[in-house]
């Protein structure tokens, strides 16, 4: 099975571009450096990034681009590529395969297609609107977990929950989830469409470290949202819940708003 989508082809062809590069980067000595907001980066960010960028201006020059290295590029264009060229830094530059290359295209601000691509370990999965999901090619879905008292919950670290409102709502769902799992980067999205967790919360981001997953959750069955329950778009804030089964995303959420009223 094969998605579709009229800019299928070229998300696919900015992650085999950034594929190599990031691949010749990988377990290798790289220059590390410290952004403004503490977050790091180093020259296989920029390289990824670099790449992906150019190839959207040459092919789609009236395309937006919103990227986390190099910033915005025609914002108010109709489509607008959001791109991450790796999303969990921290745990590329230690050699644990949790990253991935994130490729979203958003139409008017809401996420239409999307790419969660590990180079490493050669797993790509495609989220498309109204289609299932894929992983390198084959349709998957998200398991069935009522309550959230059954379920695995997923998040990338308990340091980024920094605001009084995350953290509450951050210990209260931890507290309230079966099996808790840490490190896990945005390879947690993709975990979720395929059936291997239930529940993931994060704090502290930006469009382009979820915008691709949407269309891979919702496309596997799930639910992915802000904590207020809202659809993510282009202009969401920084708090992020995805679920694979409607129910227990509803659980999550009860849990959340009651720890943050």
């Amino acid at each position: 099975m094969r998605n579709s989508h009229p800019f299928l082809a070229m998300a696919h062809k900015l992650a085999d571009a950034a594929r190599p590069v990031l691949q010749s980067y990988y377990r290798k000595p790289v220059e590390i450096d410290v952004k403004g907001d503490s977050s790091l980066v180093t020259d296989a960010d920029r390289a990824i990034e670099r790449t992906m960028r150019d190839l959207i201006n040459t092919e789609l020059p009236g395309h937006g681009i919103l990227g986390e290295e190099y910033g915005p590029e025609n914002l108010d264009a109709e489509f607008v590529w959001v791109l991450d060229p790796i999303d969990g830094t921290k745990s590329f530059i230690t050699g644990k395969p949790s990253f991935n290359t994130l490729i979203a295209l958003c139409q008017n601000g809401k996420p239409v297609l999307g790419v969660i691509d590990q180079a490493i370990l050669d797993e790509r999965w495609i989220g498309v609107s109204g289609q299932a999901t894929t992983l390198n090619d084959k349709p998957i879905s998200a398991r069935e977990c009522p309550h959230l008292k059954d379920a695995t919950i997923f998040t990338t670290g308990p340091d980024l929950f920094v605001e009084r409102k995350a953290i509450a709502g951050y210990e209260a769902a931890f507290q309230a989830a079966r099996q808790p799992v840490y490190g896990i980067d945005s390879y947690g999205y993709g975990l979720i469409a395929l059936g291997f967790g239930d529940v993931l919360i994060e704090s502290n981001l930006q469009p382009y470290d979820f915008c691709a997953a949407v269309p891979v959750i919702e496309g596997a069955g799930g639910v992915i949202t802000d904590w207020d329950g809202k659809d993510l778009t282009i202009h969401s804030g920084d708090l992020v819940i995805a679920s694979g089964d409607k129910r227990c995303h509803q659980e999550g959420l009860d849990v959340l708003q009651r720890a943050t009223a």
